[in-house]
């Protein structure tokens, strides 16, 4: 007696090995922003060793390390008058007399901040840059540029002295109408009043995009010098590369550049 057809299929599957289930997919690989640690606790700036991308020798670094984007510190000299790209509160790390950045002139002066040179960490000899020269080299570089209004500029951001206010806005806004349409710029601040007239004041001139994109800060360690291992952050970086951050910002952009490696795609 034949045997139906239908057995005999039945009979065929289930000699059959199951099918091995496909492996999944990986995430895709979020882009980096370099951050330059900075130390923690008093007296801090003691121990700042200028790692922060303010400068195209730094920039280029933090490229050739992985990262798409770097995040970097904006000041603004006396009276808002010069929009320059460095972190601390004074010039330490400068050549020269020490004096808070919101106290000197850009190119006026025996204490003036145009021509002073870095003295100590990683990029020795490298000078202060204006706003619109660190753009310039930010679009060469094909770089995302993350800008920290510092709150030190709300001195002139937020002077009660109209002409002081116009003036250092200016700085800040003018150099980004230039580019932006160009290169990605992103600029923010921790400091509310900052925040709160950078928001008007760019949605006034049609650039609302400039505040949106920038990456998440998943890292759980205080920097210090010397650095803190890296491996601090691993379940950070799980974490955020599972949940799809698109871009991640980091202390540790060849280590973390080296991590993602079979992990994303």
């Amino acid at each position: 007696m034949a045997v139906p057809l239908a057995t005999l299929m039945l009979a065929s599957l289930l000699a059959s090995p199951p099918l091995a289930s496909a492996p999944s997919a990986l995430p895709a690989c979020p882009q980096i922003f370099g951050h330059g640690g900075y130390p923690t606790g008093p007296n801090a700036w003691e121990r700042d060793q200028v790692r922060q991308p303010n400068n195209p020798t730094a920039i280029r670094r933090y490229k050739a390390w992985g990262a798409s984007g770097v995040e970097a510190d904006l000041q603004l000299t006396k009276d808002g008058t010069k929009a320059v790209m460095w972190h601390n509160t004074s010039t330490w790390g400068l050549t020269g007399p020490k004096m808070n950045i919101t106290d000197i002139w850009w190119a006026v002066g025996d204490t003036a901040l145009k021509g002073r040179t870095i003295n100590r960490g990683l990029f020795p000899g490298e000078t202060v840059y204006t706003f619109r020269e660190w753009l310039g080299s930010m679009r060469s570089a094909g770089m995302v540029g993350l800008v920290e209004i510092k709150p030190e500029a709300k001195q002139s951001l937020l002077s009660p002295n109209a002409s002081i206010k116009a003036r250092a806005w200016a700085e800040v806004l003018d150099p980004v109408k230039e580019s932006f349409r160009s290169q990605e710029i992103i600029l923010y601040s921790h400091d509310s009043g900052i925040t709160a007239e950078l928001r008007s004041r760019v949605s006034a001139a049609g650039m609302s995009r400039v505040l949106s994109g920038g990456p998440v800060w998943p890292e759980v360690t205080d920097w210090e010098e010397p650095p803190p291992s890296w491996r601090l952050n691993e379940n950070a970086w799980k974490t955020a590369l599972q949940s799809g951050a698109k871009r991640v910002a980091t202390d540790f952009t060849p280590q973390f550049k080296t991590w993602l490696q079979g992990k994303c795609q």
